[in-house]
């Protein structure tokens, strides 16, 4: 008999080790099915956000703002397939080389979504197929597809369900909950939901993790000194810039990265220079020091001190393609009966963009910044001379002169900004 246990016991060592080589393996296998070679969507055009889907994202979202609901009251929300696209290309352009689709049939939506992975052993590319269908609740997965393996069913429902859960643990918790049902009839995606003044400070809270709330109410900080200095009630740009980005330096080490510094530290300084407070998006903020007010200026010009802070926070944000964009739709808007469309203001956008890129891109070209920054920091560092370019161009002079955004005159003055912006020794 103590044989008999003896051998059950060395058999039993042997199943524990072919399992532990097993898991390995069958994980590298499933990486091998889940990775592709080749996106299962062709990549974006670079311009993708044209200035007339800039348009239509900011009708939708006037349309679908519900902050004229009365707390406690039910609503419901419909988008159709081109309005929920263009949200789920807005939110894949924060990720570089990501593309994602939704497709919506009665009683389903389908998702589609392919994005660049780093490097690996397996391919470049995790494609995404999902088939969620309508139930009382929430939505169910019907179908999950990861590159060339199927998850089951019964484990893609675990993981959403999973997701949910980790929700409610989150500042967003409310607002998910106040969800009722979700559907899809003929094309148009419905949302119920109970609307609740507090859900949008959940939602921005929870989209701005306890660090980089912490980072924002530094810079905040040091722009409160900054504003209380005596001297003229103007700032230029660049005075107001250096000594936040000696305060990057100073504050950046193992466990926060320049990069990550450098992007507070600009959007503390566009908010500030276009008359905004962070509590515009981040609610914890209206209860921090509020800096002195006092007018920025980029050129001598407060508008292109405005539009250069703008492009640079958008830059060091969500990627210099959608602030390319932001910037000419902005410009478009004022040319339907504003001041008009201004290759001076559009200058300062590509500037700031520019710096924005700069600021959060590589070590060295970080480095190089903080370099550059120790020698003093002017506006002629920032921003060429402009102030020979045409604006104030409304749209009927617009396109006759340069053809639209499209047209052969409009590149070839974009193609000049883009030379002088170059030109300067901060931008190399």
């Amino acid at each position: 008999m103590p044989l008999f246990w003896s051998r059950i016991r060395r058999l039993l060592r042997y199943l524990f080790a072919i399992l532990l080589l097993c898991i390995p393996l069958a994980l590298a296998w499933a990486a091998y099915l889940a990775i592709d070679d080749t996106p299962l969507l062709a990549p974006a055009p670079s311009l993708a956000f044209t200035p007339s889907r800039m348009a239509s994202a900011q009708r939708l979202l006037a349309r679908i703002d519900p902050r004229k609901t009365p707390p406690g009251a039910l609503r419901t929300l419909q988008l159709g397939e081109d309005d929920l696209n263009l949200a789920v290309a807005y939110i894949a352009s924060h990720r570089p080389h990501t593309r994602a689709q939704m497709v919506l049939q009665d009683g389903s939506a389908t998702l589609r979504a392919s994005t660049f992975l780093p490097p690996n052993p397996f391919g470049d590319y995790l494609n995404i197929q999902a088939v969620l269908t309508e139930t009382p609740g929430t939505p169910k997965v019907e179908q999950l597809t990861l590159g060339r393996l199927t998850v089951p069913p019964k484990i893609a429902n675990q993981l959403l369900r999973f997701g949910l859960w980790r929700l409610q643990a989150s500042p967003a918790a409310a607002a998910a909950d106040s969800i009722q049902h979700v559907g899809v009839r003929n094309g148009v995606l419905s949302v119920q939901f109970v609307w609740n003044d507090a859900i949008p400070a959940q939602l921005q809270a929870a989209l701005v993790p306890p660090e980089v709330q912490a980072r924002l109410q530094a810079y905040q900080g040091r722009l409160v000194e900054v504003a209380a200095q005596p001297g003229p009630r103007g700032l230029s740009l660049g005075a107001l810039a250096q000594p936040l980005f000696e305060l990057s330096a100073q504050r950046s080490d193992d466990k926060n990265s320049l990069a990550d510094e450098h992007r507070a530290a600009l959007v503390a300084l566009a908010f500030y220079v276009n008359g905004k407070g962070i509590g515009a998006i981040l609610p914890a903020a209206r209860d921090w020091p509020r800096p002195a007010p006092r007018t920025t200026t980029l050129a001598g010009r407060t508008d292109t001190a405005q539009h250069f802070s703008i492009s640079a926070a958008l830059a060091a944000t969500a990627g210099s393609p959608l602030a390319d964009m932001v910037g000419v739709y902005k410009e478009l808007d004022d040319a339907q009966g504003g001041s008009g469309f201004s290759f001076n203001d559009l200058a300062a956008d590509r500037a700031g963009t520019r710096l924005g890129e700069l600021a959060t891109g590589g070590a060295a070209a970080q480095l190089s910044l903080q370099k550059r920054l120790a020698q003093g920091l002017s506006d002629a560092d920032l921003l060429p001379k402009v102030s020979d370019l045409p604006e104030d161009l409304q749209m009927a002079e617009f396109q006759k002169r340069f053809g639209g955004v499209d047209g052969p005159g409009y590149k070839k003055m974009a193609t000049e900004i883009e030379r002088r912006i170059g030109a300067l020794g901060l931008y190399r």
